[in-house]
């Protein structure tokens, strides 16, 4: 059980981290709907959607490589530390290259809301790239602090990056018009640039979080050395570019529903739709987090665990225990879905009805989260088997039912359908990892137990959600049945890990 016991001690660190800095993030939710309208919120959906996705591009799948060959070399830990980060600093740079100087063409490309002027939204994609760009350039960084083991310093900095981001959104939403409008020191410099209301002031917050992290990882930044390994970049790329296929394709099942509303509904409603699902999707960032942290401790663990004898029951105990947390997280975001929307309120009755209808979508985005979860514990077999080509199988297939549904069903049903075809992507991502894992990988999961909890759970949201038409005290009497049924089913599982 202690291998048990340090990877949930690494994932609780991870977690606590990621769950604080997440959270303030999500408070800023409610504070974005009571100022900016859906349509405008729209936009701010739209451009995060496009900035996800190149994330991964100028990633290069290099963080899951990265820890893959330190795995691989424990030796020759700088040369796989400054190949990695080269091969992200080249693309960075051309990835540079290729976008400031065409900021206006590309803006014409994506741009969802014609109300706004051109010269605003040209200001939004110069601030995105930098925000890539210095985001890409943390990933290794990043990854090296969590290879070396410091879970607290990792926590700090990512800690630090939301704060900052929290901070400057509230400055210029709040101080600034407050210092204007009662004539405090500073007024008379502030009134000729300040726009009341602008949406670039939260992708400037952004930029400015990117840089101060970026400088908070010089430590490790100050350890690359200007030294390059031919053959070992060549054999790290050919491991990281299913890697990076993979990785796109996730996000693109994540985001380029949010664009295609953009693109494939009327204008007249197209930016108000995707306004109203992003806000909606807010809520599923609890279980969204979870995942997230599941991930932060995983992958490293996995992979430095690989060799030991009995891996691949430790695997399944973990998976054990992953489902029945996130089927109790799903049970119990539902439940609360009445007190959980006000988060989403808008500025006035009117903002706050329309947000409030896309609150159906939920428990199928949560859903599809839990599918999303598991796939991402079952994805242990083909990246320790250096058969990541499988990864790029999978992902690609929830890629393409991704765009192809989508491109069918958004013009009639909006981001209904996108739920909808969100969950039947990871879902198939889910079945498809298991069934390629077991033939090449075997796990002996426990897929009786793991499918009762999974069933049993969505029976639950069914109830609350449809039946008990999201009654607050019905819905959280289920969900402390399902808890207090979890704890009794593995009530030896957990007394012998707590007796150790």
């Amino acid at each position: 059980m202690s291998t048990a016991k340090k990877f949930a001690g690494q994932t609780a660190v991870y977690g606590l981290s990621t769950i604080a800095g997440r959270v303030l993030g999500f408070f800023l939710t409610p504070i974005y709907t009571r100022t900016y309208a859906a349509k405008t919120y729209g936009i701010f959906g739209n451009m995060f959607s496009y900035a996800s996705m190149l994330n991964a591009l100028l990633a290069f799948g290099m963080e899951t490589t990265y820890f893959r060959y330190l795995n691989k070399h424990p030796n020759n830990k700088q040369a796989v530390y400054n190949n990695s980060f080269a091969a992200i600093l080249a693309i960075s740079l051309l990835f540079f290259l290729l976008t400031f100087p065409f900021a206006g063409n590309i803006t014409d490309w994506i741009r969802v809301d014609n109300t706004t002027p051109k010269d605003q939204y040209v200001l939004y994609t110069k601030y995105f790239i930098g925000i890539l760009i210095f985001d890409a350039l943390c990933v290794i960084p990043f990854a090296k602090v969590r290879a070396d083991g410091h879970p607290g310093r990792y926590g700090i900095i990512k800690l630090a990056n939301v704060v900052i981001f929290v901070g400057f959104n509230l400055f210029f939403i709040y101080a600034v018009p407050f210092i204007i409008k009662h004539n405090l020191p500073g007024a008379a410099f502030i009134k000729p640039w300040f726009k009341q209301g602008w949406l670039g002031y939260v992708f400037l917050s952004n930029l400015i979080s990117s840089i101060v992290t970026f400088l908070m990882l010089l430590p490790e930044l100050l350890k690359l050395r200007p030294s390059f390994n031919r053959v070992l970049f060549s054999e790290m790329l050919v491991y990281s570019w299913p890697v990076l296929i993979a990785n796109f394709s996730y996000l693109v099942n994540e985001n380029l529903d949010k664009i295609l509303l953009g693109k494939l509904l009327p204008e007249s409603v197209s930016a108000m739709q995707v306004g109203i699902y992003t806000a909606c999707a807010k809520i599923s960032i609890f279980l969204s987090i979870f995942v997230n942290a599941f991930r932060l401790g995983a992958e490293p663990f996995f992979f430095s665990h690989a060799k030991n004898k009995n891996a691949t029951l430790t695997y399944a105990r973990i998976m054990n225990y992953f489902v029945i947390a996130v089927c109790i997280i799903f049970v119990a975001l539902v439940a609360n879905i009445e007190l959980l929307k006000y988060f989403i309120k808008g500025k006035n009755a009117e903002q706050t009805t329309l947000y409030w209808s896309g609150i159906q979508v939920i428990p199928v985005l949560l859903f599809g989260y839990v599918s999303l979860g598991i796939y991402m514990n079952l994805s242990v077999w083909y990246k320790l088997t250096d058969q990541t080509k499988y990864g790029l199988y999978i992902s690609g297939v929830g890629a393409i039912l991704t765009i192809i549904l989508n491109l069918i069903f958004i013009p009639y049903f909006g981001y209904i359908a996108s739920a909808w075809i969100s969950l039947a992507a990871y879902a198939s991502m889910m079945i498809l990892s298991y069934l390629w894992g077991q033939k090449n990988y075997p796990i002996p999961y426990n897929i009786k137990k793991n499918l009762a909890y999974i069933i049993i759970s969505v029976a639950l949201v069914y109830l609350s959600f449809s039946v008990f038409h999201r009654n607050i005290f019905i819905g959280n009497g289920l969900f402390v049945l399902f808890g207090l049924g979890a704890l009794y089913a593995e009530r030896k599982e957990l007394k012998a890990i707590f007796s150790k």
